[in-house]
């Protein structure tokens, strides 16, 4: 069962207020929602898995790095990922949306749709032009959500950026509003289309990674960033 001390993307959103009840909370940070806490159901669990959400932790990196974000899975593979994805739900702390753990950044090792992080750039025919070389969410508070895509292309070095901001839709679910992306290649830097909204289920959280799923049932994991020496 999920623990009540403490527990967010993508592939984001959270409200502005800035306490955080620090009588059920162990880490300083902004308060985002306040309703009451919502029960998480259970399934079977092997005994291994049960113990601890550790070994799931490592097992589901272990699947998801080195795999171009999910893009060279198979579709039984991909199977496995959504199974221990379901496992560490479990683990889950009643309202992940109110846990500071979801701040920081995060590199994007993992979607079950590889189009829905990055976009066109990472279709079928964007990944034969557009080779992706980091993919970067920051959540910073109180309610200010970052995304990168940076990439090489004909030589040249680029990066889609996008800022928005986290709205709370209730204790687990978060919605994200980016402004018009802004596009970097070489020494070129301009805005082009709209704004964009998207929708995400934290499903998890702790110190090493952060699972969501999208309104339309995508599936992501972020792996958190380590400070540079």
């Amino acid at each position: 069962m999920a623990s009540s001390s403490c527990s967010l993307m993508a592939a984001a959103t959270i409200t502005t207020s800035t306490s955080l009840r620090a009588s059920k909370y162990k880490y300083p940070s902004a308060r985002l929602i306040t309703r009451a806490s919502s029960s998480t159901s259970t399934s079977p669990l092997s005994a291994a898995a049960a113990s601890a959400p550790s070994p799931l932790v490592s097992s589901i990196l272990s699947k998801v790095v080195q795999t171009d974000r999910g893009v060279t899975l198979k579709t039984d593979e991909h199977k496995k990922v959504a199974e221990l994805a379901q496992a560490l739900k479990e683990f889950c702390v009643d309202e992940p949306v109110n846990c500071p753990l979801i701040f920081g950044e995060w590199d994007v090792v993992y979607c079950s749709n590889p189009t829905s992080p990055g976009g066109g750039f990472r279709s079928a025919l964007g990944r034969i032009f557009f080779k992706t070389k980091e993919m970067i969410q920051a959540v910073e508070p109180p309610n200010i959500v970052k995304n990168k895509v940076a990439f090489s292309a004909f030589g040249l070095d680029g990066e889609v950026s996008l800022n928005g901001k986290l709205k709370a839709l209730d204790e687990k679910w978060i919605q994200v509003v980016f402004e018009p992306p802004e596009l970097k290649v070489g020494g070129l830097e301009f805005t082009y289309g709209g704004e964009s909204e998207v929708k995400l289920e934290i499903t998890y959280v702790d110190e090493k990674i952060r699972l969501g799923k999208g309104s339309r049932g995508s599936l992501f994991v972020f792996q958190r960033r380590q400070p540079s020496s």
